[in-house]
């Protein structure tokens, strides 16, 4: 059970919000640009301090309770995966003074390990609510929130990941994310109608097919990169990829065709997002390209998620993709609302684990309502 709190203290609530990526999956970790949304399924937190030197966790949800003492030196043992420490380990870096306890439950109705990043969920509402309790000597905003995310989730564990799911989580809505050094993005005022999201049911793969598509990728253009010391990936066209393909040898060729092709869907996409109104048939139809590259190129697909969107083409979608690392999870369908129960119902008739109405949704942010 959880320690008794005092009742002194104001609780603290942070509500963070699960991504889809809509274009440029497997694209981030290149330095190339993404264009994803936050949705409405949420991760919540609610912190209240008490009078003990230790963090009380109680995540009902998984049926977990943990204690995190102050005053260990947050080191994860070798190997292992710890959000929670990595997460400490980078606020008190940054001079975060951890000198009070408190007690944290944490509530989601985020898919687990479905590619919607329940994960970055996490790591995001962890830092943002350890800024707000601490406080900390930069201004907290989302930028800070999701720079010290990516620190503690990616960098802090040797991950193969890029920024694509931390900044999208912090900042939220509908952006376009350059994810180079040069940081830089876009916030769509616009959002998607009807998007479903359609959970298959099948656990997905996640840093061994990163790990695995990131250094076939990156072993690519280095051999390019050593015949072509000028080579950019970012302005390869699709027409100039045919001259590099003799220079790979086959095993690598369609991870090279991958990143360049991705890369223009996700600049086509970009022109119809910047426009006043959006041509969501045209969007629908990039993302099904964009899928196309992710199981026939890079083999991230899944044939339940083939199926979903084979289901969904059939009553009437614009388009659709499998979301995150790939190899199960969720796939995302673009549809009018016409159709969206139409085909939410063939879904559900053929077996699918669970598939309903999403809409986009504002970043991390700290709630004062109960």
């Amino acid at each position: 059970m959880p320690t008794k709190l005092s009742n002194n203290n104001s609780v603290i609530k942070i509500i963070t919000p699960a991504r889809v990526c809509l274009f440029g999956d497997h694209q981030d970790y290149l330095g190339l640009p993404i264009i994803a949304g936050a949705i409405n399924r949420y991760m919540r937190f609610e912190a209240l301090a008490h009078d003990h030197e230790f963090i009380e966790i109680h995540m009902p949800d998984i049926q977990e309770h943990r204690i995190i003492y102050l005053n260990e030196n947050f080191t994860s043992k070798d190997g292992e995966i710890d959000f929670l420490l990595a997460g400490l380990r980078v606020v008190k870096r940054m001079g975060c003074e951890l000198n009070k306890g408190f007690g944290l439950t944490i509530k989601s109705d985020i898919p687990i390990n479905a590619g919607v990043s329940s994960s970055s969920a996490l790591v995001v509402g962890w830092i943002h609510l350890l800024l707000e309790f601490y406080g900390a000597h930069e201004k907290i905003n989302t930028e800070l929130i999701a720079r010290l995310a990516y620190e503690a989730e990616v960098l802090e564990h040797g991950s193969p990941g890029g920024k694509m799911d931390q900044y999208t989580i912090s900042l939220g809505h509908l952006l376009y994310l350059e994810t180079g050094e040069d940081l830089n993005y876009q916030i769509f005022e616009q959002s998607l109608p009807s998007l479903i999201l359609v959970e298959s049911g099948i656990p997905k793969e996640t840093l061994g097919t990163l790990r695995n598509i990131r250094s076939l990728s990156q072993e690519a253009i280095e051999v390019v990169t050593e015949f072509h010391p000028l080579f950019a990936l970012e302005h390869c066209s699709v027409e100039e990829m045919e001259n590099y393909l003799p220079l790979l040898p086959k095993h690598l060729q369609p991870y090279f065709q991958a990143a360049i092709i991705n890369h223009d869907i996700t600049q086509k996409a970009l022109t119809y997002f910047r426009k006043d109104k959006l041509d969501v048939g045209s969007i629908g139809a990039l993302m099904s390209q964009h899928h196309k590259i992710l199981k026939d190129l890079l083999l991230v697909s899944h044939p339940s998620i083939d199926k979903i969107l084979a289901i969904a083409e059939d009553h009437g979608a614009y388009g659709g993709k499998i979301v995150g690392s790939g190899g199960g999870g969720c796939a995302v369908i673009l549809a009018d609302q016409g159709s969206q129960k139409i085909i939410i119902d063939a879904l559900l008739a053929s077996g699918i684990k669970k598939a309903y109405p999403i809409e986009i949704s504002h970043g991390t942010h700290r709630s004062y309502y109960d």
